[in-house]
């Protein structure tokens, strides 16, 4: 997956840091070029309720967590979870 290059942080004074900002919230501009597809086709999949997104006011809105576990479901990757035997786990030193 490629990044979005959002706006860019800008620090108390007021000049720009540089930062690529990947955002959990994107807007359609911005999930689209997440996604490879064009603004018109993720439009057209969030009206017709095939991709996980919320409308804010009248504005489509898309959180980058939600569309992986979409895309993850679609191509049909499982998540992996690890269990670790409590036996061999590593002893945790106490809080001060």
């Amino acid at each position: 997956m490629q990044e979005i290059r959002g706006e860019m942080e800008t620090d108390m004074a007021g000049t720009a840091q540089g930062q690529v900002v990947l955002r959990e919230v994107m807007d359609i501009r911005q999930a689209a070029s997440y996604l490879g597809i064009s603004g018109d086709t993720l439009y057209r999949y969030a009206s017709e309720g095939f991709v996980p997104a919320f409308k804010l006011g009248n504005r489509w809105r898309f959180r980058k967590s939600l569309l992986d576990s979409w895309m993850d479901e679609k191509s049909g990757v499982t998540p992996v979870v690890e269990t670790v035997d409590a036996s061999k786990r590593k002893p945790v030193a106490r809080a001060r």
